[in-house]
């Protein structure tokens, strides 16, 4: 495993972090991990040298809304040495606090639910325009010296999901260790981008990339055309090489998050984490992948991560499913995407249930036009 510097923490985290999103689950139920498999992969990676474990409040929840079952199982999971042996963060729910109090609440619930007596990173989750408002509003910054004075966090950072200038005037409004951007080839100038990424970098932040795979999407995904490109510029090179390698390739980031969901993606993704020094980044790839990207936007719709933050809809409407049925069908000339819309969406969850309330905009990080694009997705599969 390769390590990077953690901006001015000089904390060495490996470039490979777990993501805490996706663990492996019973059935279809998302809030039952399958803690059999979980904690094989989990003590397998930090075996391997992953020393970067990233969680939040309501992963592995039915819902943004309530706790989920993520932090309790990585309790369990780091428990017999193997928290001392990793970097540990979490998110405070920005969403659910109501009061100065809520943070100091949230926070203490947190270090119970993990069991540990200090969180390494913390990080003010999903931030925009309005969280970001209604957190200074709150008195977020007298909360976070307090939690660093009483040793209850070491580094405090945030994720985001906006636009560039509340980017900028986040990073210049508090002296930040690090903060968390949706960042990939396709996204390379979406929300913070390259632009923040180097901003942040600048003003010596560590920086993590979440969604490199863009929540699968650049591996299941990609588009015939888009294939072709990659697979003429190197021959039997995966998808998921593809992204990581983009990535890895760029010296301001630090850790790369990656949500894997079985053993066998965990293994893929530390062979190619223990591989990169093999097999170097060359122009060739660079341009190979801009012209991919370029392929794959003129297909796709709809810039869905599936990443569920606007759920649950007061109708029920399965938002992200919806998109990724619609997107499927634009990138993918997929003829099965009406059929499986009729088929695995029940009558509530389909797009043509979409009341136009608009509740869920505000909700949306990629700031989605939901209740308009539920039209057109309607009007492609219920007609």
């Amino acid at each position: 495993m390769q390590y990077r510097f953690f901006g001015k923490t000089g904390l060495k985290v490996s470039e490979l972090g777990f993501g805490c999103m996706r663990f492996p689950i019973i059935g279809n139920d998302k809030t039952r991990i399958d803690e059999k498999e979980a904690l094989k992969m989990v003590h397998h990676a930090i075996d391997r040298g992953i020393n970067y474990f990233d969680t939040a409040y309501p992963y592995h929840a039915q819902d943004f809304s309530k706790p989920g079952a993520s932090e309790p199982f990585l309790a369990k999971a780091l428990s017999n040495g193997y928290r001392e042996k990793v970097y540990l963060a979490t998110k405070l729910p920005c969403w659910l606090v109501g009061s100065r109090e809520d943070m100091d609440r949230y926070l203490d619930e947190q270090l119970e639910r993990l069991d540990t007596a200090y969180i390494d990173f913390y990080l003010l989750h999903a931030l925009n325009r309005k969280s970001w408002d209604t957190m200074l509003q709150y008195g977020v910054i007298d909360f976070l010296e307090k939690a660093l004075k009483d040793g209850k966090i070491r580094y405090v950072g945030f994720s985001f999901h906006d636009e560039i200038d509340l980017f900028k005037e986040i990073v210049d409004a508090y002296d930040w260790s690090f903060c968390q951007i949706m960042y990939n080839y396709f996204d390379e100038h979406f929300q913070a981008g390259r632009e923040g990424l180097e901003y942040a970098h600048r003003k010596g932040l560590g920086v993590v990339a979440m969604e490199p795979l863009r929540g699968g999407a650049l591996v299941t995904g990609l588009p015939a055309g888009a294939k072709e490109v990659l697979n003429i510029a190197a021959p039997g090179r995966s998808e998921v090489d593809w992204a990581l390698g983009w990535l890895w390739n760029q010296p301001e980031l630090a850790v790369v998050l990656s949500g894997m969901s079985t053993q066998e993606q965990l293994e893929e993704n530390l062979e190619l984490a223990n591989n990169q020094s093999i097999n170097p980044w060359t122009t060739e790839d660079k341009l190979a992948v801009e012209k991919a990207t370029r392929v794959m936007k003129d297909l796709q719709k709809v810039p869905c991560t599936t990443c569920g933050y606007c759920l649950p809809c007061p109708e029920g409407v399965n938002i992200p499913r919806n998109f990724s049925l619609y997107n499927e069908h634009h990138m993918l000339n997929d003829p099965a995407a009406k059929a499986r819309y009729h088929g695995l969406l029940t009558e509530v969850e389909r797009a043509s249930n979409c009341v136009q309330c608009g509740i869920c905009l505000e909700k949306c990080p990629q700031q989605i036009q939901i209740p308009s694009q539920m039209e057109h997705v309607s009007a492609l599969f219920d007609a």
